[in-house]
This record gives structure tokens, C-alpha cells and sequence, in this order.
């Protein structure tokens, strides 16, 4: 691109030196010659003056007193009626311009110049005209050269750009040329890097989410099938196979979600459901793992609350509180229920030291971990818990307790029926 820039720049300018120089070469040829023609009669008639005015003074004519009247290129002949002929400088030969003036007196007056002067002059001219020509040739190749690489360098650098978002560095550059054209290019490559970026990170992040989220419903299932191979009890292989689909229903659940989030984590399914089920749930379901740590699982507060959410999503807010409470807490973990305004609140809490002072309410930021995990289980947690408008919170860090509050829908509760223990 920068040669083909260069040499038509370069084409343009020697067209227009061609069109115009040529026009002035004639010009200015013409110009000299009837210069030198006009010079020679002009010299021819002051010198025709001089003779008539010095034979009517009559005064002596020699060529020692018309000397200075003449050029020191030009020659001059004076014929005077009844005198020798008068010559002033050398008679130049080859092909000259002349002037012939006739005085009053009948003398004759002959001026003549050599056309190697004219053609001197003629030269110089030339030789000018090619060289601001030369001038000219030499300012437009830089010209050119500079144009060409404000042209082709952004070119260069935008075709870097596209190339690094093939091979999957998306990070936009921000860089502008001050060309219209160019600059709309890059823009829309920026945009599309920051597109990229976008959703590369939500894949990275889907994954992430995916594979954090689909180990602790795995890890139920599997203990749910080695409690089937080590039972030749017919009734308790039912019971623990019923509850296997019910956790594999659960996992199909917890793709769906995490799908649903990837595209649009606003996009919920909220619905009118009652919390004791799910936590009845969740507590079957993890106090196998809590047996096996030798810690107990219990809940307790206002039963039969009606709160508006996703299921799914709340059973997955619940079960990563509660393994967090299992990998880095102590002791019983407790879910309490309550009722503050028109929200439904579940807190965990359990027996261990708790947050750390220097990690606050920082705990629910992605890759912030007190202990040696991949801090996403709660930051995913706050994410499914504010799809459904809810919202999860570190009510207090030592002891640890977390709150989930969702918008209740008020029923009216069977006898009985609040602040009833559950174990």
C-alpha cells in the first residue's frame, strides 16, 4: 500500500511538472528571445539618436565615443554618407538577431547580437525551472512517504488488533489515528473486543459456577448409591434410590439455573413456595455428610413461611451456606426462620470461629477465601439469591451467621406452627 501510495503521488506530480513546466519552458523561451530582439532595437535606435544629434552639432564621431553606447555582447555598424564605416565590439558570426535604424542624415545604423547569448539566458531559465521541478519531486515523495504511513501504519496496527482477537486476547487497545475512516474501524474492533471479553468471562465464569455447584449434588448422589450397594434391604434400597432422583432432579435443576444465569441472571422463575420443604430438603440431604464429620445439622424458628423465589435457586443459596459451614465452620449448623417486615429470612449459623476480621463483608467477592477454597461458592450464592430479588448477608462474622432474605407471602399458619424446632 505505501508503494502504491508513493508512486501515484509521485505520478500525480510529475503529470502536473510535465503540463506546466513544458508551458513555461515556451513561455519563458519566447519571453527572452523578444527580450534580447527588443533590447537590440532599442540600442540600435538610441544609438541612430546619438549620431544624428552629434552631425548636427557637427561634432566628431568615432567609435572611442559611441563605445559606451553599446552592450558588451552586442556589436554595432555605423555607415555615415561620405565617411569610413564605424564598428563598435567584435561581429559575431553564426546565427544573430539584428536591427537596422536609418537616421535623419541618411546614415545607417546596424545592431547585432549572437543567439548563443540568448540561448545562455535560455539555459539558466531552464536550469531553474528544473531544479524548484526537482524540489517539487522531492517534497512530494515525502509527502507521499508520510501520507503512506499515516495511512498503512493504522492499517497495521488495526490488522494486529483483529489478528490478537482471533487468537483470543480481547483487550481493547483504545488507540486512534485522526482519520475519520480509521478511527469508525478501530471502534468497532474495540467494541467487539470488549464483547469478546464479555463473553469469554461468562464462559469462564459458567464453568466455574457449573463446576463448584455440580460437586456437592454429585457427592450427595454418590453417597446416596454407595448407601444402596452396602444395603440388601429392599425397603431402604427404594427409599435411598427415590431420594437419588429426587437429587438428580436437582442437578438437572441446578444446569438450568446456572444456564439461565449465563444468559440473563435477571431472567428468574420466581413462584410462591413454602420453605420448609426445601429446608427439609436440604437437611436430608446433607446430614449424611454432617454424620460423617460427626457434627449435627438442625433448624429451627417459624414454620410454614411462604416466600416468592425460585426453589431451585434457594436450595442451592442453602446448600452452599451450609457447606461452607462444613468445610471451614464447627459444631452443630443451625437454620432458623423468621419474619422481619415482608421478608422471610433463613439464617445459618454455626459453632466455628467465623469470618476473618480482614476479609469483612469482602467474603462474598469471587476468589476471596478464608481457607484453601476457590472462593466462589458464596459469591455464586449471592448471585442466585439476588436473580429471584433476594439478597444474602453476613449478619454478624464471629460467630458466622448469614442471612437469606426473600419477599414473603403472608398465609395464614396452622396451630401451632411457628417457632417449632425441627431436628
Amino acid at each position: 500500500m505505501r508503494r502504491r501510495l508513493i508512486q501515484s503521488t509521485l505520478a500525480v506530480v510529475l503529470v502536473v511538472i510535465a503540463v506546466f513546466g513544458v508551458s513555461l519552458v515556451i513561455v519563458e523561451t519566447r519571453t527572452i528571445s523578444n527580450s534580447a530582439q527588443e533590447r537590440v532595437e532599442s540600442e540600435a535606435v538610441q544609438l541612430t539618436s546619438i549620431v544624428d544629434s552629434r552631425i548636427i552639432g557637427d561634432e566628431r564621431i568615432t567609435a572611442e565615443v559611441l563605445r559606451d553606447q553599446v552592450g558588451d555582447e552586442r556589436y554595432a555598424r555605423i555607415e555615415i554618407p561620405g565617411q569610413a564605416a564605424i564598428e563598435i565590439g567584435e561581429k559575431p558570426v553564426g546565427d544573430v538577431i539584428r536591427h537596422e535604424a536609418k537616421g535623419e542624415k541618411d546614415e545607417i545604423v546596424t545592431v547585432e547580437e549572437s543567439r548563443s547569448a540568448v540561448s545562455r539566458e535560455v539555459g539558466r531559465t531552464l536550469l531553474i525551472i528544473a531544479a524548484v521541478a526537482l524540489l517539487a519531486v522531492i517534497a512530494a515523495v515525502l509527502l507521499a512517504v508520510r501520507q503512506a504511513n499515516r495511512l498503512a501504519s493504522p492499517l497495521t496496527d488495526l490488522a494486529e488488533t483483529a489478528e490478537r482477537l482471533g487468537s483470543g486476547d480481547p483487550r481493547p487497545r483504545h488507540k486512534r489515528y485522526g482519520v475519520p475512516e480509521l478511527d469508525r474501524v478501530a471502534d468497532v474492533l474495540d467494541a467487539s473486543a470488549e464483547r469478546i471479553g464479555r463473553m469469554l468471562t461468562a464462559e469462564r465464569r459458567l464453568a466455574a459456577d457449573a463446576s463448584h455447584q455440580l460437586r456437592t449434588p454429585l457427592t450427595a448422589l454418590s453417597m446416596r448409591l454407595e448407601e444402596i450397594t452396602l444395603t440388601d434391604d429392599l425397603a431402604t434400597v427404594k427409599e435411598e434410590a427415590h431420594i437419588a432422583l429426587t437429587q438428580v432432579e436437582r442437578l438437572t435443576d441446578v444446569v438450568e439455573r446456572l444456564l439461565t444465569n449465563s444468559r440473563d441472571p435477571r431472567n428468574g422463575s420466581a413462584v410462591s413456595f413454602e420453605l420448609d420443604e426445601v429446608i427439609k430438603q436440604q437437611l436430608e440431604e446433607w446430614r449424611p455428610a454432617y454424620r460423617s464429620a460427626g457434627r449435627a445439622i438442625v433448624s429451627s424458628g417459624k414454620r410454614h413461611l411462604q416466600a416468592v423465589g425460585t426453589p431451585g435457586a434457594v436450595a442451592q443459596v442453602l446448600a452452599a451456606l451450609i457447606e461452607n459451614s462444613l468445610m471451614h465452620g464447627g459444631g452443630t449448623v443451625a437454620l432458623r426462620t423468621r419474619v422481619t417486615g415482608n421478608q422471610a429470612v433463613i439464617e445459618i449459623t454455626d459453632e466455628g470461629p467465623g469470618v476473618p476480621t480482614d476479609l469483612g463483608a469482602r467474603i462474598f467477592e469471587r476468589a476471596i477465601s478464608g481457607r484453601n477454597s476457590t472462593g466462589i461458592g458464596l459469591a455464586v450464592a449471592r448471585d442466585l439469591a439476588e436473580a429471584d430479588g433476594g439478597r444474602l448477608e453476613m449478619l454478624q462474622a464471629q460467630p458466622p451467621v448469614f442471612g437469606l432474605f426473600l419477599s414473603r407471602t403472608p398465609v395464614t399458619a396452622p396451630s401451632g406452627g411457628e417457632d417449632r424446632p425441627v431436628r
